[in-house]
């Protein structure tokens, strides 16, 4: 378990968590000539429950509060501390509502230095803490008079932490391994060492690990967890780490930074959160309002939009974007807490909902209903509304991400179906993927009323006039579902129903008949179009209407304006490419003109068009092959 204290500046927490342990803590020497806390004090102890309890002891003076926010993440128990002399002060209260918006639910009150004041005094300040208490979802919490000097009420405190520890219920390690850090040193002998909180999954030696946001690699090479050497650590302790990296020195680690499972890794900086105003604020907070927001040990300066309206009232909650300006690391259900751009006083908080939030339509309706799926508790809550919500599905990586929930332990909706697409699994919801299947068979048969002289469009155009929502992977994965199902039929490039076919007149049949062999013996060098109605005696114009027929069904091919090649021609050239990119690796432009004994301009002409339809891909003057592409299966090499 770790417990961290809470409380106005000088009310006794450091002196309370040395009465408890027997420990000074970790206190800087700045901290012990000024007799207060500056920053972040650690001790761990056996309270009497077999186990070490961890101890986060935070400062309490206002300048301090984004260190006391540092050490506060990641805490399974409070100990709020009020002196029985002063009451509560203002630092309680802004310490106990940023231990609300944290999410912690467990505490303890220690009213201390009792040995101050008469007994009066005592009870009227335990009044002010029910009050204090009493609106929020720490009320009842236990109250218990000490005074660290003489020792009275601690070994009542100290049982009352056990019995706590006892209750502690272990946090979950099924996801990747996540730890905020909180410090960073080099300790000779040794190298880079890291302290902070575990916030899920385990750790061991030997592990390859990330830091974040720099995406620095490093590997464990031992670790300590609750301020004891071990093999292993997991989520809810105080680990300390010794790293290890290619150049790796302290000063490239901050407070603040992440230590992660490499998969975790996603700098951030634009998140939809759930954000509530603290009740107690005087104004409205306006859109676009300067802030600074606090996340694990993370403090960084952003600027808050909001989603529903364009002010919120003191109390309320509504969706907000966040516009950091440095990127954090964050996952869904995070605790974040923001304060004001002078960083005095503490304005609200809330859950993270997107840590990958989108910069466009993010008040769109369509959004919005993201945003309150995303507002349920778990991954498998928030599917169904998602996968609802989502045009072109969703990708599992994504959400193994943004949830950290491994995919061997979803349990997924009964609704959903998983997609393959060429750039990984999409997941859809089962009755949006089969009326994107029927929008497009629709959208085909359209276009076959609209342009009955058309064998039917290609790839990129059925996409453009069906569905152009849909990303190209998942078009492609739609249209492959159409075509193995045998709704649609493909003829070279051009795709239709099965039963639409675009047919030749007798005059065209005959006219076919005549130029084909002359298309034929040209081989790589086929007449143009003039030449060939003035070598058959037709108008120019009805040969051109022809040949481009011809092209819409799939016989032939339009390199350039008025030259085409037959299919078979088209695959001979195809397996000549092959052929050189098989001895040299690429094709070059030289190459491929030796090769088939034409100057270099139609060459040129000829590649080109190869990577109009995909076949090749041009990198600066050489082309490689898609090996994905029909032709490169099709083609006869040489």
């Amino acid at each position: 378990m770790i417990v961290g204290t809470a409380g106005h500046i000088d009310h006794g927490k450091t002196a309370l968590l040395k009465a408890l342990t027997g420990q000074q803590g970790d206190r800087r020497r700045e901290e012990r000539e000024r007799g207060i806390t500056i920053d972040l004090g650690y001790a761990y102890a056996d309270l009497g429950e077999g186990t070490l309890t961890g101890f986060i002891d935070v400062p309490g003076h206002e300048r301090f509060i984004h260190n006391m926010l540092a050490g506060a993440s990641g805490v399974d128990c409070l100990l709020l501390v009020v002196a029985a002399d002063d009451g509560v002060m203002p630092q309680t209260r802004e310490h106990l509502a940023i231990v609300e918006l944290l999410g912690i639910r467990r505490a303890l009150v220690a009213l201390t230095k009792i040995d101050r004041v008469e007994p009066e005094r005592i009870a009227t300040v335990r009044r002010q803490i029910d009050d204090l208490l009493a609106s929020g979802p720490l009320a009842g919490a236990p109250v218990f008079p000490v005074s660290s000097v003489s020792g009275d009420g601690v070994d009542a405190l100290r049982q009352a932490l056990v019995a706590e520890a006892a209750r502690a219920e272990a946090r979950g390690t099924d996801g990747h391994f996540r730890l905020a850090i909180d410090r960073a040193f080099s300790v000779s002998g040794t190298g880079v060492v890291v302290t902070g909180t575990a916030f899920a999954g385990r750790v061991q030696v030997g592990d390859e690990l990330q830091l974040s946001p720099s995406g620095r690699s490093v590997r464990v090479r031992g670790l300590h967890a609750q301020n004891r050497e071990a093999g292993q650590a997991h989520a809810g302790q105080r680990v300390a780490l010794n790293l290890a990296g290619e150049r790796l020195a302290v000063e490239q680690i901050h407070r603040g930074d992440w230590l992660l499972q490499p998969l975790l890794h996603a700098p951030t900086q634009r998140i939809d959160i759930q954000f509530q105003l603290l009740p107690g604020e005087t104004h409205e907070l306006k859109h676009w309002t300067p802030v600074h927001a606090h996340l694990g040990a993370q403090d960084v300066t952003a600027r808050i939009a909001l989603l529903e309206g364009e002010s919120l009232a003191p109390g309320a909650w509504m969706f907000a974007q966040l516009l950091l300006n440095a990127p954090i690391h964050a996952v869904h259900g995070d605790r974040i807490v923001l304060r004001d751009q002078s960083a005095q006083r503490t304005l609200g908080g809330g859950r993270v909902l997107d840590p990958f939030a989108p910069p466009r339509n993010r008040r769109r309706e369509a959004r919005l209903a993201q945003l309150r799926a995303l507002d349920a508790a778990s991954l498998e809550q928030a599917l169904p509304g998602l996968l609802a919500e989502a045009h072109n599905g969703l990708e599992p990586q994504a959400l193994e991400r943004q949830f950290n929930r491994p995919r061997d332990g979803w349990q997924l909706p009964a609704s959903a179906v998983q997609i393959a697409t060429r750039q990984g699994p999409r997941l859809f919801d089962q009755q949006r993927w089969q009326t994107l299947g029927t929008q497009l068979l629709a959208a085909l048969q359209r276009f076959h009323e609209e342009q009955p002289d058309e064998l039917g469009p290609d790839r990129d155009r059925l996409r453009r006039f069906a569905l152009p929502q849909l990303e190209r992977p998942v078009f492609i994965a739609l249209l492959e579902q159409a075509l193995a199902a045998g709704e649609i039929a493909s003829s070279g490039p051009w795709l239709h129903r099965p039963d639409h076919q675009v047919r030749l007149t007798a005059q065209e049949e005959a006219l076919k008949a005549r130029l084909w062999p002359l298309l034929e013996a040209g081989r790589f060098d086929p007449p143009w179009v003039r030449d060939l109605a003035s070598t058959l005696g037709a108008e120019e114009m009805q040969t051109r209407q022809l040949l481009r027929k011809l092209a819409r069904l799939g016989l032939l091919q339009q390199v350039v304006k008025d030259l085409f090649y037959p299919e078979p021609t088209i695959r001979q050239l195809a397996g000549h490419a092959l052929q050189l990119e098989a001895q040299s690796g690429v094709i070059r432009a030289a190459a491929f003109r030796d090769q088939i004994q034409l100057g270099r301009k139609r060459s040129i002409q000829l590649l080109e068009h190869f990577d109009r339809i995909g076949f090749t891909r041009r990198f600066g003057n050489e082309r490689k092959i898609r090996h994905d592409n029909a032709l490169a299966t099709d083609a006869p090499l040489g």
